[in-house]
């Protein structure tokens, strides 16, 4: 699934390509692509046609483009969701669910979604904030994000550090692969517990995480199939930085020990078994 670097760079795209344009026509191809919007096709329509783009938005793993109407076109990738930005005779992807067309007759903006785990709604009166994504807290690279608060509630809560790096009410836009990456910046095995780090600890692998979403972004995401691509089609390339996820049975770059994988809430995590020792229990 998309992380923040991958819909970051998406936002930016969509920021470039989009924001200032007045969407002349929509086509909802695909029904479930719009699933999450209740009243229906018709009323998505109708809700977007017309309507003047703002500045593209985010908020963790969700995007969301402002209407000059005060309302908000509200998207989530899922696990294989495209934003593609394709010229009017460009022929339709095979996958695509939904299609804007705009004023200008430039390039279209389409939603392509193979798996259609992805999907779009309009938010009535969302435009600064959509009420769907309110309960999302802040992510690391939000300017607003406040350290000393995140570092509180990570040590108040009674859990292993990996699961409170991806619940999206402590921290957003951060999942599998930017918190293994991280942690194993930090030397800190996943399943430590969260109420027996340090404030400096935790101050430390706040850091990291920051600094690989960071570096991810800079290198347009991690594409490890053909499913996560920018608006252009073009696929990110941070795979190749990576020191942990997806690494199992190669030598850690720190180290040399062989990367273990081990199972996790029906995924998997990475780490080195000799930089982030497992915790011990008595």
């Amino acid at each position: 699934m998309p992380e923040l670097p991958e819909v970051e760079t998406v936002r930016r795209g969509l920021d470039t390509w989009v924001t200032g344009r007045t969407i002349a026509t929509v086509d909802v191809l695909h029904p479930r692509a719009i699933r999450r919007h209740a009243p229906g096709a018709r009323h998505f329509i109708d809700s977007l046609e017309g309507r003047k783009v703002g500045s593209a938005q985010r908020r963790g793993k969700y995007l969301w483009l402002p209407l000059d109407d005060t309302d908000a076109l509200v998207g989530h990738l899922g696990m294989s969701g495209q934003m593609l930005m394709q010229p009017d005779d460009a022929p339709d992807e095979t996958h695509l669910r939904v299609r804007f067309r705009f004023t200008d007759g430039g390039p279209q903006l389409r939603f392509v979604d193979q798996r259609t785990f992805g999907g779009l709604s309009v938010s009535p009166g969302g435009a600064t904030l959509p009420a769907e994504l309110a309960h999302i807290a802040r992510d690391p690279m939000d300017e607003s994000f406040v350290d000393a608060e995140f570092v509180a509630a990570l040590r108040r809560k009674h859990t292993e550090v990996k699961r409170a790096l991806l619940d999206q009410t402590l921290i957003s836009g951060v999942g599998n692969i930017y918190a293994d990456e991280a942690l194993w910046r930090a030397k800190l095995h996943g399943a430590r517990p969260t109420d027996k780090l340090t404030r400096p600890a935790v101050r430390a692998l706040l850091a990291h995480v920051r600094a690989v979403l960071g570096e991810a972004i800079v290198q347009g995401g991690t594409s490890f199939d053909a499913l996560y691509v920018n608006v252009n089609g073009e696929s990110g390339y941070f795979d190749r930085s990576l020191h942990a996820y997806g690494r199992e049975g190669e030598p850690c770059d720190r180290c040399g020990a062989p990367i273990r994988r081990e199972s996790f809430m029906n995924r998997s995590s990475f780490s080195c078994p000799k930089c982030q020792p497992a915790p011990r229990y008595s």
